[in-house]
C-alpha cells in the first residue's frame, strides 16, 4: 500500500511538472528608461516630422520663440537690398539659401551624386598646409576655407565640385559578399586660380536634434573619456579637440562639427550662417569674402549685422529646444540581443551610451537630464579609408568626432534616404560600419565575423536608436 501511494505521488509530481508551462526567462534584458533618448524631454511623436519636435512643456514665451526660430531656420534668405529686410543679406557667395536646405525637417542632408555639381546638404571644405592665426585650418588664397558654388546675381561663384565612385568589394566570414562605393571628387571651373593641390574635406549636414543637450554636457564629463595614449590598452584613444572661441579669444573644448571644431552651439549656428549662407552676425561681422574677390567685397549687405542678436537668440531657442525621438522596438528580443553584441564588439567604447547634463544657463529645462546620445564627442583615428588628410585645430587628417547615433533609425522616414558618414558615402548603416578603420578596426572585424542572424540583430539595435 505504501509503495502504491509512493508511485502515485511520483506520477502526480511528474504530471504536474510536465503540464506546467515553463517560465520564460529572457536572455537579454531591457534596462528601465533606455528608450528615453533625452529622459522626460523625449518626444513620442514619430513619423516624417519626428526631428522637428520641441521638448515637452516649453514655457509660453519659449514656445512662441521656438516657432519664430523655426521660421528663421526654414526661410529662404534673399540677396540685399530686398523688401523683406528681415530676410535679406544672402551671400554674396554661398552654399545654401536656408538652414533647412542642408537639414531638411531638421534631418540629414544629401551627399553629392554622379552628374551633380551641388546637392542639398553637401559642401567642400578646403585649406592649405599649416595653420591660420587662431590655430585652425589655413585658408586658401583667393578662396578661404570653403568652396562657395552659388553666388548672387552679378557675383562669380568660386568653383564646382563633382563626384564619381569606385567599387570596393569584400565579404563576411560566412561568405556573404558586399560592395562599398568610394567617392572620388573633382574640383573644376575655378574662378580665382587653381584648387587642384589644396587639402579638401567633403561634408554632409547631419540631423540637428538634441544639440542643446550636447551643449549642456559638462566639459569634465567629456574629458573623463580622453585616453589619448591608450593607457588602458583597449586600442581606443579618445582625444579632445580645442577650437577657437571667437568671443573669449582662446581655445576651448570642441564638441560640435564633424571634427569637433566648434566650442559651443551659438558659435556653431553663427558659423553656419556665415560660412554656408554668407550672413554676418555679431560673432562673424565681416562678409565671407576673400579680399581678392572684389565683386563680393563690394556687394550690398543686408544690415550690420544681417543676423541680429535677437534673431540669433530665437534660432538658439529653437536649436536648444529640439527634442530627440523615443526609440522604437527597444524591448524586442532581437534588438536587445543587438545591444548586447554592440557592447561586446566594443562599439560602446566610442559610442558612449549616456551622459547627464549639467548647468545650462541658456535653457534651464535641459539641466540634470540623463541623455543617451551614443557618442563621446571626442576625436578618434578612423583609418586611411575615411581620412580626409585635412587637419582641423588639433584633429589630424584621420581623426573624426564620434557621431551621435540617436535618431539614426528615423532618417529614412524623415529624409527618405539612409546615406551616412561625413560625406554620405555609406548607403546604409551596415556600410557605415564596414567603412570603420583605425581604432575601430577590431570592432569592424568583429562585426564581419558575426553570423548573418547576429549581424541582423546589431542592425536592428542601431535602427532602434
Amino acid at each position: 500500500m505504501n509503495k502504491l501511494i509512493y508511485y502515485l505521488g511520483i506520477s502526480f509530481l511528474l504530471f504536474s511538472c510536465s503540464s506546467k508551462e515553463e517560465e520564460y526567462i529572457p536572455k537579454y534584458t531591457y534596462e528601465s528608461g533606455e528608450e528615453l533618448s533625452v529622459g522626460r524631454l523625449t518626444t513620442t511623436i514619430l513619423g516624417s516630422n519626428a526631428f522637428d519636435q520641441p521638448i515637452p512643456n516649453l514655457s509660453t514665451i519659449d514656445n512662441r520663440l521656438f516657432f519664430v526660430g523655426n521660421s528663421l531656420f526654414r526661410q529662404n534668405w534673399v540677396s540685399a537690398p530686398a523688401s523683406t529686410t528681415a530676410r535679406d543679406g544672402l551671400g554674396p557667395t554661398f552654399n545654401a539659401r536656408s538652414c533647412s536646405a542642408c537639414h531638411n525637417k531638421d534631418g540629414r542632408g544629401l551627399p553629392l551624386q554622379v552628374g551633380q555639381s551641388f546637392s542639398n546638404g553637401f559642401l567642400m571644405r578646403i585649406s592649405v598646409p599649416g595653420n591660420s592665426s587662431n590655430g585652425g585650418p589655413n585658408p586658401v588664397a583667393f578662396y578661404g576655407d570653403q568652396i562657395q558654388e552659388h553666388a548672387n546675381l552679378g557675383i562669380p561663384y568660386e568653383a564646382k565640385v563633382s563626384v564619381r565612385f569606385e567599387t570596393i568589394s569584400g565579404q563576411f566570414s560566412d561568405g556573404e559578399t558586399y560592395e562599398l562605393q568610394k567617392p572620388i571628387y573633382t574640383i573644376a571651373d575655378e574662378q580665382f586660380g587653381t584648387l587642384q593641390n589644396v587639402l579638401t574635406s567633403p561634408r554632409v549636414g547631419p540631423q540637428v536634434i538634441g544639440l542643446g543637450f550636447i551643449d549642456a554636457i559638462n566639459n569634465q564629463d567629456i574629458l573623463a573619456n580622453v585616453d589619448e595614449n591608450d593607457q588602458n590598452g583597449d586600442g581606443i584613444s579618445g582625444k579632445a579637440n580645442y577650437a577657437w572661441n571667437v568671443l573669449t579669444q582662446q581655445h576651448e573644448l570642441g564638441r560640435f562639427g564633424w571634427k569637433a571644431n566648434q566650442p559651443n552651439l551659438t558659435q556653431q549656428v553663427a558659423g553656419a550662417f556665415h560660412g554656408d549662407m554668407g550672413l554676418t552676425s555679431s560673432l562673424f561681422p565681416n562678409n565671407n569674402c576673400p579680399t581678392s574677390q572684389q565683386d563680393c567685397m563690394d556687394a550690398v549687405n543686408g544690415g550690420t549685422p544681417e543676423i541680429t542678436d535677437d534673431a540669433l537668440h530665437d534660432i538658439m531657442i529653437y536649436s536648444t529646444s529640439l527634442s530627440v525621438p523615443i526609440r522604437r522596438n527597444f524591448d524586442d528580443e532581437e534588438v536587445l540581443k543587438g545591444k548586447h553584441l554592440f557592447r561586446e564588439m566594443k562599439c560602446a567604447s566610442c559610442h558612449i551610451e549616456s551622459f547627464t547634463t549639467s548647468s545650462y544657463s541658456f535653457n534651464r529645462s535641459l539641466e540634470n537630464i540623463k541623455i543617451r546620445p551614443f557618442s563621446d564627442f571626442l576625436l578618434h583615428d578612423m583609418g586611411e579609408d575615411l581620412a580626409d588628410n585635412r587637419p582641423d585645430f588639433f584633429a589630424s587628417g584621420k581623426e573624426w568626432r564620434t557621431q551621435p547615433l540617436w535618431g539614426i533609425g528615423m532618417i529614412q522616414e524623415v529624409n527618405n534616404h539612409t546615406f551616412l558618414l561625413h560625406d554620405g558615402r555609406a548607403r546604409n548603416i551596415e556600410e557605415a560600419i564596414l567603412w570603420h578603420g583605425g581604432e575601430a578596426e577590431n570592432s569592424k572585424e568583429s562585426y564581419k565575423n558575426l553570423t548573418k542572424e547576429d549581424r541582423t540583430a546589431v542592425l536592428a539595435f542601431i535602427n532602434s536608436l
